[in-house]
Formats: C-alpha cells, sequence, structure tokens
C-alpha cells in the first residue's frame, strides 16, 4: 500500500513539474506565478521527503516490534522449558539421600527395606526424567569441565590421563543444560 502511495505522489510530483514548465512557457505568465510554482514545488519536495521519512520509520518499527515479539516468545518458551530448575535445585538433595541410604544400610536392615528405598528412588528418578532432568553419570569417560567438577586427582598408569576414576556425586542435567554438575575424580598422569 505504501508503494502505491509513493508512485501515486511520484506521478503527482511529476504531472505538477510539467504544469508548472507549461505554464512557464506560456507568454503571460508574470513573476508572481514564477515564484509561487517555485514555492510549490519546494513544498511538494519537502512533502515527498517527509513521506518517505514516515515510510521508514514505519519499516523500522514494524521490524523493531516483530524482533520484539520473537525474543518474547523464545523467552516464554525457555520459562516454560527451564522453569522447574528451582525446583531441581531443592529435590536434588533428597535423591542423593536416597542414594546413601542404599548405599549404607546396616547388616541388620531388611530385605524389604532396601526394596523400599530403591523403588522409590527410581519412581523419583522416573517423574524426574519426565520433566527432561537426566542424570550425568559419567564412568569411564573423558572429563568435561561443564559436565564434571574434579574433586581430586589420582595416578592409574592403565587409564588415559583425564579419564574420570571415580564418581562421587552425581550430576543433573535439564534439557542439555546442566543443573549441577558431577563430582568425580580424574586421572593425571
Amino acid at each position: 500500500m505504501a508503494k502505491k502511495q509513493k508512485a501515486k505522489d511520484k506521478s503527482d510530483l511529476k504531472d505538477e513539474s510539467i504544469e508548472i514548465e507549461t505554464h512557464m512557457d506560456g507568454e503571460n505568465s508574470s513573476e508572481e506565478d514564477l515564484d509561487l510554482s517555485i514555492e510549490e514545488n519546494s513544498e511538494i519536495l519537502d512533502a515527498a521527503e517527509k513521506i518517505k521519512d514516515l515510510e521508514e520509520a514505519l519499516l523500522r518499527s514494524r521490524a523493531e516490534l516483530d524482533n520484539a515479539f520473537k525474543r518474547n516468545t523464545a523467552d516464554i518458551e525457555k520459562a516454560h522449558k527451564y522453569g522447574v530448575e528451582r525446583l531441581l535445585h531443592e529435590l536434588l538433595p533428597v535423591v542423593d539421600n536416597l542414594e546413601h541410604a542404599l548405599n549404607n544400610f546396616s547388616k541388620d536392615s531388611t530385605k524389604e527395606d532396601k526394596e523400599g528405598v530403591e523403588l522409590t528412588l527410581k519412581s523419583f528418578e522416573s517423574a524426574l526424567d519426565k520433566f527432561g532432568i537426566r542424570p550425568i553419570y559419567p564412568i569411564n569417560e573423558q572429563f568435561d569441565p561443564i559436565k564434571h567438577e574434579a574433586v581430586m586427582t589420582s595416578k592409574d598408569p592403565k587409564k588415559e590421563n583425564n579419564e574420570i576414576e571415580n564418581i562421587f556425586q552425581r550430576g543433573w542435567e535439564l534439557h542439555e543444560r546442566v543443573v549441577r554438575p558431577a563430582r568425580v575424580s580424574v586421572i593425571k598422569n
């Protein structure tokens, strides 16, 4: 629509300049008429420049609005995707405590008690998995400073440098974002 208006304005300008030239070619033209036509022509040119400036401003504001809409959409998607991160920080110690309980059962505890804690931990982990929360359990992997936190180093000639030897605490990630790195010991020969 703006292009049509712009084309119409240009054709109007051409028509008026033809009228001015015709008027100037006539024998009855006076200096007053010449001054008026120059003033009218400059006013028309000023109006055309203002129209051009306004069209550019309109295009810029539309682009800014589109960019703002895209940013807001991306922010909303991130909020939906990572909204449970704070809850996860609160629940991870519960998972850790269940793991510690499994590893530290006394000899006097019954098989049913241990199975109950195992089932509780498994159901807890499956509930976390439904929300895109996955454990980082890097046995025999190379050390990655984004996913792992080196708590200690040790020597083992049978293994490569920077290989993870032992895991002290599992890490967790939420949709490829590391929420808590795994605490590990790393081989340094």
